[in-house]
């Protein structure tokens, strides 16, 4: 029978990693957007943009070796300098 392989402290560095990737999912957990057009053009710009800083980060830590704790930390200021400004949808519980 083989047991499960679970190591019973976290690897060095798991927090920082963690971190990032925390901020990479708070970074493209948007909103749906209202159903107007101005707000699903502004959901659309404003996914591209965090998409893009989040490419760029991870591309920084995985290829250029920058630190994993700025570049979470740096991510997280993107993020908050770029909040949801448009509507977002809301369910009104119409009809299923």
């Amino acid at each position: 029978m083989n047991t499960p392989n679970t190591p019973k402290a976290a690897p060095a560095g798991t927090d920082a990693v963690m971190a990032l990737l925390r901020a990479v999912h708070d970074a493209l957990d948007l909103p749906l957007p209202g159903l107007t057009d101005q707000d699903e053009r502004e959901h659309y710009y404003l996914l591209t943009d965090r998409a893009a800083a989040a490419r760029v980060v991870l591309a920084g830590v995985l290829d250029r070796d920058h630190a994993v704790e700025s570049a979470a930390a740096y991510l997280r200021d993107r993020t908050d300098g770029a909040p949801v400004t448009y509507t977002p949808w809301e369910d009104k519980g119409g009809p299923a």
